[in-house]
């Protein structure tokens, strides 16, 4: 896309299937990317701290709570990119990677959410867990699971060998923030919150409260680090959103996954598959 030029609403094809651009009524530069009929990704090319996603929020208000200044962050999952953008808007000097397995959603963002004017970001295409293994010890501040395809989380990216890996990038400080979705009795929430715990000492848990009670399918943010966590200051915030939203400490969470094992490689479970009318499909 040519400098001045702005995004085209259309179809394209990626890999997963069809991404579509849509543009937001409300606001003169927003833009959502859907995959297969799912939204990906919301980004105001004008505004890169607008965070639309109420979930993306979240992660938002998690990382404006870390430690001051420029952040050495790895994102597996990148879509259109917008918790890097909003980092690199809000913590100047941040270095990034994105790990995005479709090569060909990639090139559809490089085109209309041009990405080289993002400083400090790099977009690689390929498997997050690979290029999570090859990353040395203690190299990272914030470490992202927003991983995809269509609306299922891979379960590779969910299981006690990844979180490892993930806990051994991270500096003793670093946190870990992963975007899960589940509704129900959110059994495999409370599975991911187990493992979690195996490798991190404090873990808390961000959710609307229909979805923690199970009245609705939805999105939740579990962040994890070796370090006490801003527990206070997110149950303060967190609930004065427009959307309120609830924050679980380690110790509420050790009860929320009571009675779940842990995710291990080759464990046969499933991730979430929310109902068709969540996303207006029947």
């Amino acid at each position: 896309m040519k400098r001045g030029e702005k995004p085209f609403p259309g179809r394209y094809p990626v890999a997963q299937g069809e991404a579509e651009l849509l543009r937001d009524a409300d606001r003169d530069n927003g833009w959502v990317i859907s995959v297969r009929g799912v939204p990906q990704s919301y980004l105001d090319l004008d505004d890169p701290t607008h965070l639309d996603f109420e979930y993306m929020r979240l992660l938002g208000d998690v990382v404006d709570r870390l430690k001051p200044g420029p952040l050495d962050a790895l994102h597996i999952g990148g879509a259109g990119c917008t918790l890097a953008r909003y980092v690199a808007a809000t913590r100047p000097g941040s270095r990034q990677i994105v790990y995005e397995l479709d090569e060909l959603l990639v090139r559809l963002v490089r085109e209309h959410f041009p990405l080289k004017a993002v400083r400090g970001l790099k977009v690689r295409v390929g498997d997050g867990r690979q290029g999570l293994a090859s990353l040395p010890d203690a190299s990272d501040d914030l470490l992202v699971l927003d991983a995809f395809s269509g609306a299922e989380m891979p379960v590779a990216l969910a299981s006690a060998e990844f979180t490892a890996e993930a806990a051994r990038v991270l500096r003793d400080d670093g946190v870990y923030l992963a975007n899960v979705a589940d509704g129900g009795g959110l059994g495999f929430a409370r599975r991911l919150a187990a493992t979690l715990a195996e490798s991190f000492p404090h873990v808390l848990l961000l959710g609307e409260p229909g979805v923690l009670r199970g009245r609705r399918f939805g999105n939740l943010v579990l962040a994890a680090s070796r370090a006490p966590l801003p527990v206070a200051e997110l149950t303060r915030v967190s609930a004065g959103r427009p959307l309120p939203a609830r924050c679980m400490d380690t110790a509420e969470l050790a009860r929320f996954s009571a009675g779940h094992r842990p995710i291990r490689d080759g464990d046969r479970v499933a991730a979430p598959v929310p109902p068709p009318a969540v996303f207006g499909r029947s």
